[in-house]
């Protein structure tokens, strides 16, 4: 071998070890944002009852608050199950079934169904939502009393979107432009579009994505959420010509609506 085919070969062997490497940090377990959960208690995953709902050994049902796995009928009649829920089930089952998690709590800790709600790590450290959004086998999905860390799933989801991993790969989770919006009932969705009109009227801040606003899709931000972006230092009027991402449930009023209940549902994806 002469002397500069073999400074070729050495470099080709860096830059595959360095293509390796950038792989390994891209598919890291995520972790949790340190400083903001407090640390609750140990248990074993007796059961997994589908993407994002456990039991313990102590017989607690305990939500994974922050994201939406794919849905099961779970017993109820004419329901029928989303694509990728039964992958979304295995895949918790594959991370947590007969497994010790720690609770990590930063909100309300239970809903009115008694499940507790908390962020699950397992004992290598690894932040489950982190872990589940990562596949693709959920979205974020936040509540206003349930809101730490939203930033941190929504960046992991954002990388597995685009990679089409998971659930991204299918058209039921596409993300909907607002012309799709009109053709959609009730239900979750993740709507992207540019802000052709934005208008304050009577404390409340409307977000239009069409030029008649009886019909169009509609982004509604009530004066208590909109009192926070201006604590966060956040103009919402000047959003009017920016390309947005907002998700929530859609609801028909003068057109199909999502109405804000805070801050982190809607995302500046424009420049």
């Amino acid at each position: 071998m002469n002397l500069p085919s073999y400074g070729l070969w050495v470099i080709q062997i860096l830059c595959i070890a360095l293509m390796a490497g950038q792989a390994m940090i891209a598919l890291a377990a995520p972790t949790l944002p340190q400083g903001v959960f407090e640390p609750g208690q140990r248990a074993s995953v007796s059961q997994v009852v589908d993407g994002d709902t456990v039991v313990l050994a102590t017989g607690r049902v305990v939500r994974l608050v922050g994201i939406q796995a794919p849905k099961l009928p779970l017993g109820r009649e004419g329901f029928r199950p989303w694509p990728k829920s039964r992958e979304a089930k295995a895949a918790l089952e594959a991370l947590v079934l007969t497994r010790s998690i720690q609770l990590n709590f930063a909100g309300n800790r239970q809903d009115r169904w008694d499940r507790m709600l908390a962020h699950l790590v397992l004992e290598d450290g690894t932040w489950v939502q982190g872990e589940m959004l990562r596949q693709g086998m959920a979205r974020v999905y936040s509540f206003e009393d349930n809101r730490a860390g939203v930033k941190q799933l929504l960046e992991i989801e954002d990388e597995a979107r685009v990679a089409e991993r998971g659930i991204w790969s299918h058209p039921y989770y596409d993300v909907r432009t607002p012309s799709e919006t009109l053709r959609l009932k009730d239900g979750f969705q993740i709507v992207e579009g540019v802000v052709v009109d934005a208008a304050k009227v009577k404390g409340q801040v409307f977000l239009n994505f069409d030029s008649d606003w009886r019909t169009d899709f509609t982004i509604r931000i009530p004066r208590v959420v909109l009192k926070d972006f201006e604590k966060q230092g956040h103009d919402v009027l000047s959003l009017e010509g920016r390309d947005v991402r907002v998700r929530g449930w859609i609801r028909q009023w003068n057109g199909p609506m999502i109405e804000l209940t805070h801050t982190e549902q809607l995302e500046h994806v424009g420049h």
